[in-house]
C-alpha cells in the first residue's frame, strides 16, 4: 500500500537526483565556456584517449579509489597530463594521503587551474590542466605543510615519466 510517507520519500529522492544532474551539467557547461591552448573535437578526444581516460578527463568522471598504479609510484620524476602531456606535478610534492588517489601538495608553476565545482549538490574546488582543460581531480585543504593543500588527482588523468639516473 502506498502511503503519504512513501510518496514524500519518492518525491524527495527524485528531486535530489534531478538537482544532482542539473548541478553536474552546470559544472560541465562552465568548463566548456573556457578556452585552452590544446583543443580537439569530442571525436578526436575519444580517439586520443582510452574510454576510461575520456570519462575522467573530458566528462569529469572519477576513477575507483585504489585503482591507479600511480598510487604506488615512488620514483623521482614528473607527472603530466594524459590529455596533452603538460608537466603538472613533481614527484617531490607527492605524498601518501591514504585516500586511494595520487595526491600532491603543490602543482608545478602555471600547470593547474582551479574552479568552483558545484556538481552533485556540494561545493568543491576542481583542478584541471591549464593547457587542455582536462579534469584532474579536486583540491582539499587537508594536506601537509607547507601548503596545507591536497591535490587529489585521478591517476587516469596523469602519466608518469621517471627522471633519468
Amino acid at each position: 500500500m502506498t502511503t503519504r510517507r512513501h510518496l514524500l520519500l519518492a518525491t524527495a529522492a527524485s528531486t535530489s537526483a534531478l538537482l544532482a544532474g542539473v548541478f553536474h551539467r552546470s559544472a560541465v557547461a562552465a568548463a566548456a565556456s573556457e578556452t585552452f591552448e590544446v583543443n580537439y573535437t569530442d571525436a578526436e578526444w575519444k580517439n586520443r584517449l582510452s574510454p576510461q581516460q575520456y570519462a575522467v578527463l573530458r566528462k569529469e568522471g572519477t576513477e575507483r579509489p585504489g585503482s591507479s598504479p600511480l598510487n604506488a609510484e615512488k620514483r623521482t620524476g614528473t607527472f603530466a597530463c594524459a590529455g596533452c602531456a603538460l608537466p603538472l606535478f613533481s614527484s617531490a610534492t607527492k605524498f601518501e594521503s591514504n585516500t586511494g588517489w595520487p595526491s600532491f601538495w603543490k602543482p608545478l608553476e602555471n600547470a593547474v587551474r582551479t574552479r568552483t565545482d558545484r556538481s552533485y549538490g556540494m561545493v568543491r574546488i576542481e583542478a584541471h590542466c591549464r593547457r587542455c582543460g582536462g579534469h584532474l581531480g579536486h583540491v582539499f585543504e587537508d594536506g601537509p605543510p607547507p601548503t596545507g593543500l591536497r591535490y587529489c588527482m585521478n591517476g587516469l588523468s596523469l602519466t608518469f615519466s621517471p627522471k633519468p639516473a
